[in-house]
């Protein structure tokens, strides 16, 4: 750990998606899409814990039959909610949470969002990635705005920063599912209630932007692949076994 504080990584995984059903354990070449997930954060050298939390005991038992550390937690309204019940019951003063439906994530991404924690200047962190105007028209593909010191500005479904004048030129950036956590910053989570654009987004991340708390956004050189749909699910396939990135979606 070279003197630093202990880091652990976190996979929350339902089994239970609406669009796509048990979508954590859908084979990619032979291999539940949870355990893609797993074996990828793990080459992060970051990470002195890495772990699937889920509220499935069908998702625990097929992790342990992968070798997975996987802990059986309570129903959670969102990836965060479950992350904070895994920070009561270990002794991690970092966290990362790792989406269980994303099967591309790399070492670099997680090394990325835990730099700024580890600068201590702020307790939140997360990614973004460059897109062009045409993915972001996508209401699937959550944008996000920083400043110039690379802190969060907004995170919105809608395209956004509008291009009032249609001049073109604007900057967009895809919001990478992937944050990062003091322990201090995830205990004040969970104290805040849900706030008016965290409901009207269904952005969990805006609680912290409309309570004040700052949140750092590093940029990533390359995008992930989150699983919603069966395409989705193609499209990681064809990226984890033919080693070619696909097209986006538009």
């Amino acid at each position: 750990m070279d003197g630093r504080p202990k880091t652990i990584g976190v996979i929350p995984a339902r089994l239970d998606s609406r669009r796509l059903p048990g979508k954590v354990l859908l084979p990619i070449g032979g291999k539940p899409m949870v355990q893609w997930v797993y074996e990828r954060a793990r080459r992060s050298d970051l990470l002195d814990e890495l772990l699937v939390a889920t509220d499935s005991p069908e998702v625990q038992r097929r992790c342990a039959d992968c070798g997975i550390p996987a802990m059986l937690t309570g129903e959670h309204p969102s990836g965060s909610d479950r992350l904070y019940e895994v920070m009561e019951r270990t002794d991690g003063w970092f966290y990362v949470n790792i989406q269980g439906d994303e099967p591309t994530i790399d070492a670099e991404h997680i090394d990325l969002v835990l730099g700024p924690l580890f600068g201590g200047a702020v307790g939140v962190s997360t990614l973004k990635v460059a897109i062009d105007a045409e993915a972001a028209q996508d209401p699937n593909c959550v944008k996000v705005v920083s400043t110039a010191a690379g802190y969060a500005l907004y995170f919105s479904r809608h395209a956004v920063p509008f291009d009032r004048d249609g001049e073109g030129g604007v900057a967009y950036y895809k919001h990478i599912g992937l944050y990062g956590y003091t322990r201090a910053a995830l205990e004040r989570f969970r104290r805040l209630p849900q706030s008016p654009l965290e409901r009207a987004e269904k952005l969990e991340q805006l609680r912290f932007l409309d309570n004040g708390i700052a949140i750092a956004v590093a940029e990533a050189r390359t995008d992930t692949i989150g699983v919603d749909t069966a395409e989705d699910l193609e499209r990681a396939q064809a990226f984890l076994l033919g080693g070619v990135q696909p097209p986006p979606p538009a």
